[in-house]
């Protein structure tokens, strides 16, 4: 059994707070069954202010935010209460509605961080809507085009849950309001070209502009890290890299997106390889901080 497979079964099989692979987007023909849950309107849904200069940190760029603290590579996130749909039929993604407080750290020895991560999801401006439909390939050069490169996975980890190892950035309870998560599913009934040609393509556009739930970047104000990094829960699937992995599995993908899917910090889509993309596949860069 090759090991991609190998992890899909096992995705398959496990049940608990970390079981269910997010259900794919558009990354394959299968689609997930739909469960019916919108997120609600909130007055959360600001626009975001945009640290003025000196609100940043010298060893990171004015759009980047620097990350710098203890690592807890095994935490212990205890799920106390599902969602009914998964409650229901486990082949629905796993949602946790609220976990254990605190997260109690396992690892023997916490690793020290310090680097920058982007704001926001590529473009990396308030405002705009996140990138998509981007094979893991085309991220890493679009990164290195400014300078900077895709996060590992590590990295994105703590950018999201901080010290506390947070299974949502906004806390321990799961608020489709805080974040774009939990929209309504649906079903792609046109496969998709990857970001340029499909803007240009008339066919390509139009699915495109069906199935888009995306937000702008930062609209929602409580939609942030312990460390001030925007939207890492839902909007958009983001592409990291694992270290050790070679062509084509050094791609996973991280955060969710706005769908009924897990959408928190931890959780890893390993199975799709490098020239996969998807309606809600995007990204965010992240940089070595100057020391």
């Amino acid at each position: 059994m090759s090991r991609r497979l190998a992890e899909v079964v096992i995705y398959a099989l496990i049940a608990g707070c970390s079981a269910k692979a997010d259900p794919p987007a558009s990354l394959h023909d299968a689609d997930p069954a739909a469960p019916r849950v919108d997120a609600a309107e909130s007055a959360t849904m600001e626009p975001v202010e945009v640290p003025t200069p000196g609100a940043h940190r010298s060893q990171c760029p004015q759009d980047m935010v620097w990350v710098e603290g203890d690592y807890c590579p095994e935490p212990k996130q205890v799920c106390l209460e599902h969602h009914p749909e998964y409650v229901r039929n486990h082949r629905k993604s796993e949602r946790c509605l609220e976990y254990e407080q605190p997260v109690q750290c396992e690892s023997k020895n916490r690793t020290a961080m310090s680097y920058c991560v982007d704001r926001f999801e590529w473009p990396n401006q308030a405002g705009e809507k996140p990138r998509v439909l981007t094979q893991w390939g085309e991220a890493q050069q679009l990164c290195e085009s400014v300078g900077k490169r895709l996060c590992t996975e590590t990295e994105w980890v703590f950018a999201c849950e901080g010290e506390e190892s947070l299974p949502y950035t906004y806390g321990y309870r799961r608020d489709p309001t805080a974040c774009v998560i939990d929209r309504l599913y649906v079903a792609r009934q046109v496969g998709l070209s990857r970001w340029e040609h499909c803007q240009t393509s008339e066919k390509c556009s139009a699915e495109f502009a069906r199935l888009d739930q995306r937000e702008p970047a930062g609209r929602f104000a409580q939609c942030v890290s312990p460390f001030g990094v925007h939207d890492m829960n839902g909007n958009a699937n983001e592409w990291v890299s694992l270290p050790g992995e070679q062509y084509p599995e050094r791609s996973g993908l991280k955060g969710g997106w706005w769908g009924p899917v897990r959408d928190r910090c931890r959780p890893t889509v390993r199975f799709h390889h490098e020239d996969d993309w998807g309606y809600e596949v995007g990204f965010r860069c992240c940089q070595s901080a100057e020391l």
